[in-house]
């Protein structure tokens, strides 16, 4: 199977896994997590320093990640010595298993940092670089092992109605109100009145409904006993997670403004983000998945940086 899996990774465009003696090499694995193999590949150079980067895979996603940054994001690591291990969750990918949510990856993380550091024995810890989702599950697993000495958070996943509500009032319905072809368009009946209406009418409605039913996003379990939704967990984590972090905001995305929304507005939110433990990159012109060689170069750069000069 490793066999199959280096000639898959040869033909899908990754660098083909040599064992000769080189800046840097690709290598194969198969894991086990709680039954199912799972398939990760470490970027290994030839003198890693202490910390390695383990990415964690966001959304319906595998290995190579969106526009294959994973992969080329583990290359540049490597040509900066510092060693990588990107794998698939269960259900993903070339991984077996049922297919799972952000919130059930735990396992997953601990498997993939367990084979990292038995693969490469000259690292001892570990930063988390995760996407969108990713960034989530790495806020709720990083606390819990004392393996992970950083995270890099990149437009971590904060979504809720009401937060989907602020930043579409804010940045989409009010800046098309400031541009003439929206009133071009509304006189010349290119734009239904109604339909813009009905859209505007029902985002203020959720961020009205937010402060009437303001402290209600918990579920009761039992009598006595609550259950924390995934931003509270995630808010949870941050708080308990004693080792520096860094965290990237695209300007272009809506993920990233209803978390900056979130980290502005919200008091604990608030107090936990400007922590002298916490850093921040925006990328002002990026999207979601920073699909511009540009903005992936800035990011793979940045991590890089960032962990040489506070973690290797």
């Amino acid at each position: 199977m490793i066999q199959a899996l280096k000639m898959a990774e040869s033909e899908n465009g990754e660098r083909p896994v040599s064992d000769s003696l080189s800046s840097w090499r690709e290598q194969p694995t198969i894991f086990e997590c709680e039954g199912c193999r799972l398939v990760g590949i470490a970027a290994v150079p030839v003198k890693p320093v202490e910390t390695g980067v383990v990415i964690v895979v966001g959304g319906p996603q595998y290995r190579a990640g969106s526009h294959r940054q994973f992969t080329l994001l583990a290359r540049h690591l490597a040509s900066e010595n510092i060693a990588s291990f990107r794998f698939d969750y269960r259900g993903m990918g070339d991984s077996e298993g049922n297919m799972r949510n952000f919130e059930v990856v735990d396992a997953d993380i601990h498997a993939a940092i367990d084979t990292f550091l038995k693969q490469v024995p000259s690292v001892s810890k570990v930063v988390l670089w995760g996407l969108c989702d990713a960034a989530s599950a790495a806020l709720f697993y990083g606390h819990t092992d004392s393996r992970v000495s950083g995270l890099v958070l990149l437009n971590p996943w904060v979504h809720s109605e009401v937060g989907s509500a602020h930043v579409k009032l804010k940045y989409y319905y009010l800046n098309r109100l400031r541009h003439p072809s929206f009133w071009r368009k509304l006189l010349t009946g290119k734009v239904s009145t109604i339909v813009s209406m009905q859209e505007v009418l029902g985002a203020i409605r959720q961020v009205v409904a937010r402060f009437i039913n303001k402290g209600s996003n918990k579920s009761e379990i039992g009598n006595n006993s609550f259950v924390l939704d995934f931003v509270d967990r995630m808010l949870y984590g941050l708080k308990r997670f004693e080792e520096t972090a860094l965290i990237i905001l695209s300007g272009q995305d809506t993920t990233a403004k209803e978390f900056d929304h979130l980290i502005k507005t919200n008091s604990d939110w608030a107090k936990a983000s400007t922590s002298s433990r916490i850093s921040f990159l925006q990328i002002p012109e990026a999207n979601h998945t920073f699909s511009n060689a540009l903005w992936r170069h800035r990011v793979a750069a940045r991590t890089a940086d960032w962990i040489t000069k506070n973690k290797a």
